[in-house]
């Protein structure tokens, strides 16, 4: 029998209503990102990781503001760094933002997070990683969780060793993405380690790496005895990939249904961005939505040639004159956004994984 994507898990006291996690991207996962991941039925959403030393020292170039929406919750706040003071600290005024998980990244391969010792890099400092959960776990009362890789090089084994330590030291849940940090995202997920993580620990785990169909989602969970699977990538651009992992729809979406969802994720970003940011923010986008055979090649550069947001609105609605009418009924099914919480206070926000 299939594992069920639609059934319900526990992170401690946090419920999650899917077996599907959508994974903390950055550059990616602002709060359009998260909120249609919800609509297409991710049971938890998660935050870009956000800079420990960003939130301690409020000097740095503000980047944007941590909106957390009621729609988009339950909600994971990614956080980096390798102070554990510094790291508590954050964790504190990421739960008083309305955070209901705080994830410690543990995972990212980018040279200009690993060279502060944060991200994969404390895969190879055990020590310094379990101070660190510690230290978050103690400062708040809503769960801890890790995500992280199989360790720094090719074949290693690291996330076996330490995974039990990080769960001694507090963690309440570990997501293994079972690459390398040498790999980045080259070669395939080795998810047998997966299935030795789940072995080693009375926690849930979350299967990250390589999920993009409800074939391969279900594959990994009945092979890995993890708890839920998370995705990644094949999201990006493409909602309609978390629905038909969740509910095995696999219909392709009208062109009208692809113009849609990109307007109201422009027009989203805008609101949570503003108008000067999202302009070269969303530029990736085009070519994510209206990719896959969807639209002629050339049309995505057309758009990211013109020189505003309202030009590209016009373009893709010249394109698909029927998107409008589905804008409008996606639109009129949002909840309002006055419930949003605000964290005010500077943040950074690195590339990583």
């Amino acid at each position: 029998m299939q594992p069920d994507l639609r059934s319900a898990w526990w992170i401690r006291d946090v419920e999650i209503p899917t077996r599907l996690v959508l994974a903390p991207m950055a550059g990616v996962s602002v709060q359009a990102f998260r909120r249609q991941g919800r609509r297409f039925g991710a049971g938890l959403v998660c935050s870009e990781m956000v800079s420990c030393a960003g939130l301690q020292h409020g000097n740095e170039r503000t980047l944007g503001y941590l909106r957390i929406s009621p729609d988009e919750r339950p909600l994971a706040v990614q956080i980096f760094g390798s102070d554990p003071e510094v790291m508590a600290d954050a964790a504190r005024m990421v739960e008083d933002a309305g955070a209901d998980i705080v994830d410690v990244n543990f995972g990212c391969p980018v040279r200009k997070v690993t060279k502060t010792g944060a991200g994969a890099t404390l895969l190879d400092d055990p020590e310094r990683a379990c101070r660190i959960v510690s230290a978050v776990a103690e400062a708040v009362a809503v769960p801890v969780t890790v995500k992280m890789r199989r360790g720094l090089e090719n074949g290693s084994r690291a996330c076996l060793e330490i995974g039990p330590r990080l769960v001694e030291a507090g963690a309440a849940s570990l997501t293994l993405h079972p690459r390398s940090a040498k790999q980045m995202y080259t070669g395939e997920a080795d998810h047998s380690l997966t299935a030795e993580l789940v072995e080693l620990v009375d926690v849930p785990v979350v299967a990250s790496g390589d999920v993009t169909s409800r074939a391969r989602a279900q594959a990994i969970l009945a092979t890995t005895g993890a708890a839920a699977v998370m995705v990644g990538r094949a999201a990006q651009g493409n909602p309609w990939a978390l629905r038909e992992i969740v509910d095995m729809e696999v219909a392709e979406p009208s062109r009208e249904e692809v113009v849609a969802e990109l307007l109201l994720f422009i027009r989203e970003t805008v609101r949570e961005l503003g108008e000067r940011r999202s302009h070269g923010f969303l530029k990736k986008f085009y070519g994510w939505y209206l990719g896959r055979g969807r639209f002629p090649r050339p049309f995505k550069q057309e758009l990211v040639q013109l020189e505003t947001l309202d030009e590209v609105e016009a373009r893709l609605l010249a394109a698909a004159p029927g998107a409008a009418d589905v804008l409008e009924r996606l639109e009129a099914e949002l909840p309002g956004g006055e419930d949003d919480i605000v964290l005010d206070l500077p943040i950074s926000i690195y590339g990583g994984g």
